[in-house]
């Protein structure tokens, strides 16, 4: 199964030196049956495009949390077995749940597939949506449009043997 892992930079930065994402059961992304039935679509790649732009938004959620952290976010797209990740049923059709899945454990970076990674120039527009988040929580419509803006932006594909430029460690 591929499942959407939310970070920010120093996440990232983390996970590269450790050489695996999280250390317990932590939150990812995917297509799951609750996102399957909230998107009604059957095309596999639109469902994952829709698990990323979700650990995109989570991402956001973790830069609103972490202020030094550099304004771009982070999604990395990594394959694991499907006993290691599970649904909460009793949330599936819950839209601040939608494709959310729990990982069992620890995930070698090594089995990651692809890093997804804010452009430099979403930054303004990343610092913006993770400043106004809770005010959009709470219903807030301007607030929310300005959230919406980061989503605007498209997060940009990097290999794996990327990873060490990215939160420079690279050559």
């Amino acid at each position: 199964m591929r499942v959407y892992v939310p970070l920010t930079l120093p996440g990232l930065a983390e996970a590269y030196k450790t050489g695996e994402l999280g250390a317990g059961p932590f939150v990812a992304y995917a297509v799951t049956p609750g996102l399957r039935e909230w998107y009604l679509s059957d095309d596999i790649e639109e469902l994952e495009y829709a698990a990323l732009s979700r650990a995109a938004l989570a991402s956001l959620r973790l830069l609103a949390a972490e202020p030094e952290a550099p304004r771009r976010r982070v999604v990395v797209a990594v394959d694991v077995a499907d006993r290691a990740a599970s649904a909460d049923p009793g949330r599936g059709l819950d839209p601040a749940a939608l494709g959310e899945v729990r990982v069992a454990g620890a995930v070698p970076l090594g089995k990651a597939a692809s890093v997804h990674v804010d452009a430099a120039d979403a930054e303004a527009d990343v610092t913006a949506a993770a400043e106004a988040l809770p005010a959009a929580d709470g219903g807030d419509d301007d607030a929310q449009f300005v959230v919406d803006g980061a989503e605007g932006h498209e997060l940009l594909w990097f290999a794996t043997q990327e990873i060490p430029n990215l939160v420079g460690h690279g050559a």
